[in-house]
């Protein structure tokens, strides 16, 4: 039994690498003594009633932890397989993932175990090198291994993107209780901010742009943090669309798990990463961002791919106060 425990543990440690809105780590994990069975719950504490009113950020950074989940089981020659949604009458019981030893070993799981760690947002600028046609098609073919499609807009379509981030930049700049809820998950070190193993760092914000070029939101556009330097961004962002047919509770778990599976591949690829939810906050914006020649009908979100330095680690909270033993 303590052995078990001691891989649930090991397993958990792991799939909270995962990136999540704001660092606000929306994710509860539990395991029943003698079940094979690992629950994943969103945890509502956590929720943001503005920003993500539906829940959607929140299912796909819990999507993201069940996805590093299974990549710690793989390296450790386990299968993980979930069961998305097990509980009908619990909406926020989100997976069951039952554990056992592995037959075979899952390759595309496992390679990527070695970038858990190494993939962090990077919020610096990349430089204009273009990535290869072959590497983008294989992030869309990560992508397609979780029932989701990844795409590279046009010239057209990516300005129409970059149009509607600089848009939900206005309407945030005008809706002060979004500016409030942001600055609740900014860490600056002032005494009266929540815990320091959540939330995003001063040092995790990068440089302030000289231009609006790159879809990098500025998480202190209040200038509360006083020696960000600035920085001139790349001129032509490269960015992919991640997106789904449908729009359910569901799709926005499986979103999740493509997305970590293309983010942990960029990273083992030699590819700086960040993500962009701001326009798809805004439910105005996030339906004329997508392609209408796409089968993708629903976007959950804008990754920005490139060359350049990698973001350093942001806090965890203690595996102790995410995973119960009952």
């Amino acid at each position: 039994m303590t052995s078990h425990r001691t891989l649930v543990t090991s397993l958990v440690e792991e799939a909270v690498i995962a990136p999540s809105m704001h660092n606000a780590q929306p994710w509860r994990f539990v395991h029943r003594a003698g079940d094979e069975v690992v629950a994943l719950y969103g945890d509502p504490s956590r929720e943001m009633p503005r920003e993500d009113p539906d829940h959607r950020a929140l299912h796909l950074g819990c999507g993201a932890a069940l996805f590093n989940l299974r990549v710690a089981a793989a390296h450790r020659g386990w299968e993980a397989v979930p069961r998305l949604l097990p509980t009908p009458g619990d909406p926020w019981h989100f997976a069951d993932v039952r554990l056992g030893r592995a037959t075979v070993e899952d390759e595309g799981l496992a390679v990527l175990w070695p970038v858990l760690r190494r993939r962090h947002t990077s919020r610096f600028p990349f430089t204009e090198e273009r990535i290869p046609v072959e590497i983008l098609d294989g992030l869309s073919a990560a992508a397609v291994l979780e029932g989701c499609r990844l795409g590279v807009p046009g010239a057209w379509h990516g300005d129409t993107v970059m149009g509607l981030v600089r848009a939900s930049e206005m309407f945030e700049s005008a809706d002060a209780s979004v500016r409030a809820e942001i600055a609740r998950w900014i860490r600056t070190g002032a005494a009266d901010e929540g815990p320091a193993t959540e939330g995003i760092p001063s040092y995790a914000l990068g440089p302030r742009q000289y231009d609006v070029t790159s879809p990098v939101r500025d998480f202190d556009a209040a200038r509360r943090v006083g020696d960000r330097s600035s920085a001139r961004f790349e001129k032509r962002p490269q960015i992919a669309l991640l997106g789904t047919a449908e729009d359910t509770p569901a799709d926005w778990l499986r979103a999740g798990q493509a997305m970590e599976r293309v983010l942990l591949r960029a990273t083992l690829d030699g590819l700086a990463t960040s993500l962009m939810s701001q326009l798809l906050e805004w439910p105005e914006l996030r339906s004329d961002a997508r392609d209408p020649l796409s089968a993708t009908g629903f976007l959950h979100m804008v990754l920005r791919l490139g060359y350049g330095p990698g973001g350093r680690a942001t806090p965890r909270r203690p595996v102790s106060e995410v995973l119960s033993f009952v």
